[in-house]
């Protein structure tokens, strides 16, 4: 009700739609031409490089309870009528057990956000005087009419199906899907998943969703835009609690990156459609007090039945882009010396598994570097008589020449002139060779 134009708010609640807290999103509402009533609402989601808790980068390997992981944002207004609420908004950062360590890079954030928005609403205001409001209510139903058809012919063709995956912790993400032809709808039920996970392999809700939603969104042939048609037809059973319905206070960190990877795995896993592919980000979080920096490392996809596994590339739940080594370099006070393709490491079978690769980094200053990594223990799966891919590792290589074993989830000191060596796990096969 205290909605009005001109209003903007910011929010990254886990446990209201949102991911994990690194994942700030900032809606504007378009009303109408009598600022009287919303007809949309534009956002943009950014993944901040800090947004506090205990590590920089805000990924503790070992995080508990959500407030060690950075600053919780519920629906805050952060312009209120047009005015800028900067004080307050910078009150908000700084705010918590462990508040943003960098504000002004948060602040140049938010601000690049607001006006990715203002772009968005101009262009749904030039649709609405081009084509008139309900044409583009109209066909905007159609959209979803659309897409959730596409999800109901692939759904004619599969059959019920489970599967229980094993993490590398010896917990189980479990998975079934029932089939219901007549009604051409399924339910995808995720009980029997291990949860809550007592440290940060716990997912919201929304990536539940998002789970489903990218793997039958890849199972239609067409050309179609993710959308809310495609739930239509399926119902979603993920137990509050549990490792794919997470509850406040429990941390996330790794619910978004890696819970997510791996269920997706898992409905893939269920469906037959192709082998395991890496299943993980490998979170690779380093800084100190000045700088931060968070990439998200590449690895091998699996095989399916007529096609082999792609190496060294970002898989399923994530596509961002490795940063220019040029550019690394230039920003930041490292130098990668090595990052090259694993060749054979995917699992054998007809079709291969996708490579895995190594990555080498040399740090130029006193660094703390967390990493969240899976299948580090489980290698990822082989379907129909293919091989398993090969499993990930870390370790340090000292300045004085000792080496120090990093784990999949773990955090380190780095001093300078250390190497941190990250080998990346590889796509499952898929077929007797």
């Amino acid at each position: 009700p205290d909605m009005k134009k001109g209003d903007v708010f910011v929010s990254n609640a886990p446990f209201n739609g949102g991911t994990h807290l690194p994942d700030v999103t900032v809606i504007t509402p378009v009303f109408d031409d009598t600022g009287e009533a919303v007809l949309f609402y534009v956002a943009s989601r950014g993944h901040h490089a800090d947004i506090g808790g205990k590590t920089p980068g805000s990924a503790p390997p070992d995080s508990v309870h959500i407030d060690e992981e950075g600053v919780l944002i519920d629906n805050f207004k952060m312009i209120d009528g047009g005015q800028f609420l900067e004080t307050e908004t910078r009150a908000l950062l700084g705010s918590g057990t462990y508040p943003c360590r960098n504000i002004d890079e948060n602040m140049a954030d938010l601000s690049a956000q607001v006006a990715a928005n203002e772009t968005g609403v101009r262009e749904v205001r030039k649709m609405i005087f081009h084509f008139g409001l309900p044409v583009v209510h109209a066909y905007m139903v159609h959209v979803q009419d659309n897409a959730e058809e596409c999800v109901r012919r692939v759904i004619t063709a599969l059959k019920d199906c489970s599967y229980d995956y094993e993490l590398d912790n010896g917990e189980f993400i479990r998975v079934a899907v029932r089939v219901n032809a007549e009604a051409r709808s399924a339910e995808i039920d995720f009980t029997g998943t291990y949860g809550p996970n007592p440290f940060n392999y716990n997912a919201p809700l929304s990536v539940c969703h998002a789970v489903v939603l990218y793997v039958f969104r890849t199972l239609v042939g067409s050309e179609i835009p993710l959308n809310e048609g495609c739930f239509k037809p399926l119902n979603i059973i993920a137990p509050a609690g549990s490792m794919m319905h997470a509850q406040y206070p429990s941390a996330v960190i790794a619910g978004n990156t890696e819970v997510s990877q791996l269920a997706c795995n898992a409905l893939l896993g269920a469906l037959g459609v192709m082998a395991g592919s890496q299943a993980t980000m490998n979170n690779y979080v380093w800084g100190n007090e000045r700088i931060q920096n968070y990439e998200t490392i590449c690895g091998g996809t699996g095989a399916g039945p007529d096609f082999d596994g792609c190496s060294a590339i970002q898989t399923h739940m994530t596509n961002t882009r490795s940063t220019d080594p040029e550019v690394l370099e230039f920003r930041f006070p490292v130098r990668l010396e090595e990052n090259f393709i694993r060749h054979g490491s995917g699992g054998d079978g007809k079709h291969r598994g996708g490579d895995g690769i190594v990555r080498r980094m040399r740090f130029l200053e006193q660094m703390t570097v967390t990493t969240l990594g899976s299948h580090r223990r489980v290698p990822p799966f082989g379907v129909a008589g293919g091989a398993p891919g090969e499993v990930g590792k870390e370790w340090i290589e000292r300045s004085n020449g000792t080496r120090v074993d990093h784990q999949g989830n773990d955090q380190n000191e780095i001093y300078p002139q250390d190497v941190f060596v990250m080998q990346t796990p590889s796509g499952g096969g898929y077929g007797k060779v």
